[in-house]
């Protein structure tokens, strides 16, 4: 038998990893799409304004992408190291998954990444365009896969059992599982709001500090961000409460402990909860009444929020992590609408470069996806719990047989590891943004490829 303390270590060591790694994702996805449009763009209209976009952004996308690639990485080792029985369980299922998103998402990548990065006036044009979008396609094929695996997880169907593991029965039933048709397209908007927030943000750096050599570009790279953010923001919002309602109808106690009651008798909203898990109450919360059952759509205000008490002790999920997860993750989502929703009534009124607060506030909210992912990502997994594959598979029997001491030690590297990248990571966005972008080319609109270098 395992002790619990070893469980909760190796939760402790997964959930930084995984959170370290989603940070890069979050951004690069987007930029690889925003990479592969400015080029495509450039190719087709000659404006160097969009090379030079395209030089400055390539960047800071690469140096995430190689740190997204060396934690997923280190994700795929600690299955097996932290968590050996769940890796023979679901190896199978998740297994094949995992290894068919290194198979084309991966190989995608790897094969057109270098052309991307080093291609620029050695290649023909038309060729670094292709390998942008194939190395854009290369992400959004990565975010399929693994979010198809996760789900499954959140959702198993398609499955039998047999000496101790989960063993396909109908693939296409597993690959895209009722969950995956919810929490798919949420993560996907989630990736390119992240991206578009953080172009938004740095872009209205430069107009803060009037940076001269980089306005063109600030002006052009934050009315994209905005009327990005003006079109994904709203749809986000409807495909954000479509997930949240099937996963409180496939899982009622996440949906319990995200809105923060133990009694089954409370139609208001809270904001802010004490949770007192042991003795099953709230020692201390803050709401507003009648706001749930506005919420659930009843306006006389006798829809009741279900409580965590309807939960048998031994399935339930942290009301901590859970509850401020989603709170996040919500009222971040809600800021970042209203933000995005006033930057195009000053993009209409013709003031958006001419607003020192609203610029300001932008420079504020670059991470803001980055945070409410990571607050979607703590509720998904937290609100799972004691489950690792929902329903089957308890967390604490998944976990590999080790000492307090190995798992221990390994967390202590992992953290000052991630402590330092993270460390080197910001530093190098902060030396590359104040140095600017380079100046745009003032030759030939379309770069001269008669004697250029043919992949």
């Amino acid at each position: 038998m395992v002790s619990s303390t070893v469980v909760e270590l190796s939760r402790w060591q997964f959930a930084i990893t995984a959170i370290f790694h989603m940070t890069f994702p979050a951004l690069t996805v987007g930029l690889s799409v925003l990479l592969a449009v400015v080029y495509t763009v450039y190719v087709r209209t000659g404006n160097p304004l969009y090379l030079q976009i395209f030089r400055f952004w390539r960047k800071i996308f690469a140096v995430g992408f190689g740190l997204g690639v060396v934690a997923g990485t280190v994700m795929t080792f600690e299955f097996g190291l932290n968590w050996g029985i769940y890796a023979h369980a679901v190896g199978p299922v998740v297994g094949v998954t995992i290894g068919m998103e290194v198979i084309t998402a991966f190989f995608l990548e790897a094969g057109f990444i270098g052309l991307m990065l080093y291609g620029d006036g050695r290649i023909r044009p038309r060729t670094m365009a292709l390998a942008s979008w194939m190395v854009a396609i290369g992400t959004l094929l990565s975010t399929t896969w693994i979010l198809s695996a996760n789900s499954w997880m959140q959702d198993p169907v398609g499955y039998r059992k047999a000496d101790g593991q989960f063993q396909a029965e109908d693939w296409i039933s597993i690959l895209f599982n009722p969950a995956f048709a919810h929490r798919f397209p949420h993560m996907l908007l989630a990736v390119l709001i992240s991206a578009a927030w953080f172009v938004g943000g740095i872009s209205a750096w430069y107009l803060v500090k009037n940076r001269v050599n980089a306005q063109p570009m600030a002006r052009r790279c934050l009315s994209i961000a905005l009327g990005v953010l003006g079109v994904l923001m709203p749809v986000q919002l409807y495909v954000g409460d479509g997930t949240a309602v099937f996963m409180g109808g496939h899982q009622p106690a996440k949906l319990q402990a995200f809105e923060g009651n133990w009694e089954s008798d409370n139609n208001g909203y809270n904001l802010l909860v004490v949770p007192d898990t042991d003795r099953g109450e709230n020692a201390f919360h803050v709401g507003i009444p009648y706001l749930g059952s506005v919420i659930a759509q009843d306006l006389s205000g006798e829809t009741k929020t279900p409580g965590l008490l309807q939960t048998p002790p031994d399935e339930r999920p942290d009301m901590w992590a859970t509850f401020y997860g989603f709170r996040a993750m919500y009222f971040t989502a809600l800021i970042m609408f209203g933000t995005a929703f006033a930057g195009l009534v000053l993009r209409m009124r013709r003031r958006l470069f001419d607003s020192p607060r609203f610029l300001r506030w932008m420079v504020w909210m670059t991470p803001a996806g980055i945070i409410a992912i990571t607050g979607g990502w703590i509720t998904a997994e937290a609100g799972r719990q004691p489950w690792v594959v929902y329903g089957q598979l308890r967390t604490a029997d998944a976990v590999s047989h080790l000492n307090t001491f190995e798992v221990a030690g390994s967390l202590a590297g992992f953290v000052l590891l991630y402590g330092a990248l993270l460390a080197i990571w910001a530093r190098y966005i902060v030396r590359t943004v104040k140095a600017g972008p380079e100046a745009p080319p003032t030759g030939p609109a379309t770069p001269d490829v008669s004697e250029a270098l043919v992949a």
